[in-house]
């Protein structure tokens, strides 16, 4: 659990299937699905074989994923899901070219981001700030309406008593 792959859930989402415009998936998705498998392969010798097969790309494991992942209906997957798929695509020698095909889409790719702790204090700071500042502007505000709502007062209180001079010509 200790790795960047593992932390939480990557949401996967198919925004929109684009018809007219044909897109891989995202270089972070690509990246993040190659970096697990990577992984997966230095632990797994027998997996790292699979991996290694001519014929197979990443390029095509995350058409794989996608056509998959279109087919299901769904929009959502847990890391472990697409994960799987991904092992899949390698473990698979009777793969459809269909299944290989490029999908038009976005894909929407979380991570867990660790801060350093000055990073963390720098954004403590600054939101520190930023409150005090919207503080200060609410009471700036609350002020202004107070000295408008006295001046109207006054300007009404003015107008009632204000002797009208009727002219004699």
């Amino acid at each position: 659990m200790g790795t960047l792959l593992t932390h939480g859930l990557i949401r996967f989402y198919l925004l929109t299937i684009l018809a007219t415009h044909k897109m891989k998936g995202t270089e972070t998705f690509k990246n993040t699905i190659k970096a697990h498998l990577d992984n997966r392969a230095a632990q797994d010798p027998l997996f790292a074989v699979r991996y290694q097969q001519e014929g197979k790309s990443i390029d095509e494991c995350v058409n794989y994923i996608l056509n998959t992942v279109k087919k299901s209906g769904c929009h959502g997957f847990a890391d472990e899901e697409i994960y799987s798929m991904a092992a899949h695509y390698y473990d698979e020698s009777d793969i459809s070219e269909k299944d290989l095909k490029e999908v038009g889409c976005n894909v929407v790719v979380n991570h867990h981001i660790e801060l350093t702790e000055e990073e963390k204090a720098k954004l403590k700071e600054k939101a520190e700030k930023d409150y005090y500042n919207q503080q200060l502007d609410k009471a700036r505000n609350a002020e202004k309406r107070r000295a408008e709502a006295k001046r109207k007062e006054a300007e009404e209180k003015a107008a009632k008593f204000k002797v009208v001079q009727t002219s004699l010509f």
